[in-house]
């Protein structure tokens, strides 16, 4: 078949089905047209497809008639169906994708954390390097514990979920440079490393832990969380696998930045332990175990919803008459 040749003669009948389709208002003469216009272009559509699987004049007439369908047959999406499936099959599903990643970040954290504190802790004036003595001794006494109730309980909640859901946005965003995610992995390893030796230093590494211990839990995956999605969107660039580079892009940065909004709601919880629960004058074991519930909650989000999703065959991404043609291939 002369693609070219075939597409001419029927190039009026399509554009007028494309007319059709994209019409405001239309009479019922017009919706007659439009649905014996559509049957003829289908069959036009499998008489292409049958000479080449993929061609640009295909995937155009697919297009057309994608809209011509909605005008007969689509209807609008209930807001609280479109929500409902994004947290119980998208979300769960990214984050799924990512749970060995997720892992890995953990783990690459919390070596470069050790690594530093036991460095700095056993390095001979390498905690001086930090600040005077009084300085640290302030830090260990009154800084680092007071810092969890200087600030008014909502003033301060606001201001750790913003900071916290900001960067998390950053490292999803920003993860397909590649370099952008390993320095703010390294970065915040770093700092709880020195936190840990100061603290340490003045004979307050029981306080750095109990502090921590609440919100740090659900803060920090979120953080490891946020890493391996921009990880991974880093890399569907750099190992395609079968797709091209743009769709393996297109693809997982459509369904891996939804990861975004899913941290503001984990931050947002860890914010409510660190800035209601941490400063409670409750006992320790307590405040852990409301930290942990916390945490818990998330991981089975991940892991037991979004392998139920995953196994479902959600990956994250957008429907398919959503996110439209994957791509036009040249004739």
């Amino acid at each position: 078949m002369d693609l070219d040749a075939y597409a001419e003669v029927h190039r009026d009948r399509w554009q007028e089905l494309d007319r059709l389709a994209r019409a405001r208002h239309t009479s019922g003469a017009d919706v007659d047209r439009l649905l014996a216009g559509y049957q003829e272009a289908a069959t036009d559509l499998a008489r292409i497809r049958g000479a080449a699987a993929r061609t640009t004049t295909g995937d155009r007439l697919s297009l057309t008639l994608f809209r011509a369908r909605l005008r007969f047959t689509g209807t609008p999406v209930d807001p609280l169906t479109a929500v409902a499936t994004f947290f119980t099959l998208q979300l769960p599903a990214a984050l799924y994708r990512i749970r060995w990643l997720t892992i890995w970040v953990a783990a690459a954290t919390a070596v470069v954390a050790v690594v530093v504190g036991v460095w700095i802790a056993s390095t001979p004036g390498a905690v001086e390097t930090f600040g005077t003595p009084a300085a640290l001794r302030r830090y260990a006494t009154q800084d680092f514990v007071g810092y969890y109730s200087a600030h008014g309980l909502g003033a301060f909640t606001a201001q750790v979920w913003t900071n916290n859901a900001y960067i998390a946005a950053s490292m999803v965003a920003f993860g397909i440079t590649g370099l952008f995610v390993p320095y703010s992995i390294a970065q915040n390893a770093i700092g709880l490393g020195v936190s840990a030796a100061i603290m340490h230093s003045q004979g307050r590494l029981g306080d750095f832990f109990l502090y921590i211990a609440p919100h740090g839990q659900l803060e920090l995956y979120s953080v490891f969380l946020a890493g391996a999605a921009g990880l991974m969107i880093f890399w569907s660039w750099v190992a395609p696998g079968s797709r091209t580079r743009a769709q393996a892009l297109a693809e997982d940065g459509r369904a891996l930045i939804t990861i975004a909004i899913g941290l503001t709601l984990t931050l947002l919880l860890s914010g409510l332990v660190e800035g209601v629960v941490t400063r409670q004058s409750w006992p320790w074991p307590v405040k852990i175990a409301i930290g942990t519930v916390a945490l818990a909650s998330v991981l089975a989000y991940q892991w037991v919803l979004g392998g139920r999703a995953h196994r479902a065959g959600e990956r994250g991404d957008l429907e398919e008459f959503d996110r439209g043609a994957t791509a036009l291939v040249a004739d």
